[in-house]
């Protein structure tokens, strides 16, 4: 484990300075050295850093590191539920205008088959109402004494 923290420590370093110092001679040579000094079981290159650079300043840093930590927890929690009630949010919302659409086709459908009854209907008053014996009927009338829009 120590080897692990060191080399993330040195890849973060070596990051940041890589620009600059790769223009040095025999840079990347001098990295690999450092990283197989770093691995050897015989060195112990890594356990040498740890314990000398790394350890003291981690005990040193403990409280706040401890603090960090807790803050980090709270506002993951935070932005959890906060980003877990805008996805329950946009889901209601697309459920409900996918209802809203979906019962919008379905009224047009509706509407449809009945302004295709309505038209038969009108087709029909367009006939002569014929009694059983051929004679023309009157057009039926609402109590109010006005043609009433549906014949029988």
């Amino acid at each position: 484990m120590m080897y692990w923290i060191v080399f993330a420590f040195f890849t973060t370093a070596e990051t940041l300075t890589d620009i600059v110092l790769s223009w040095f001679p025999f840079y990347f040579e001098l990295k690999i050295a450092f990283v197989i000094w770093l691995l050897s079981p015989y060195t112990k290159g890594s356990s040498v850093l740890y314990r000398k650079f790394v350890h003291p300043t981690l005990s040193n840093k403990e409280k706040e590191i401890d603090e960090y930590i807790t803050q980090a927890r709270d506002k993951s929690y935070e932005t959890m539920m906060r980003v877990g009630k805008r996805g329950l949010n946009l889901a209601a919302n697309a459920a409900v205008t996918a209802a809203a659409k979906g019962q919008g086709v379905l009224s047009e459908k509706l509407r449809s088959f009945s302004m295709q009854d309505l038209t038969l209907i009108r087709d029909e008053d367009a006939l002569p109402l014929q009694g059983p014996d051929g004679a023309p009927r009157a057009r039926p009338r609402s109590p109010d004494g006005k043609d009433s829009p549906i014949s029988f």
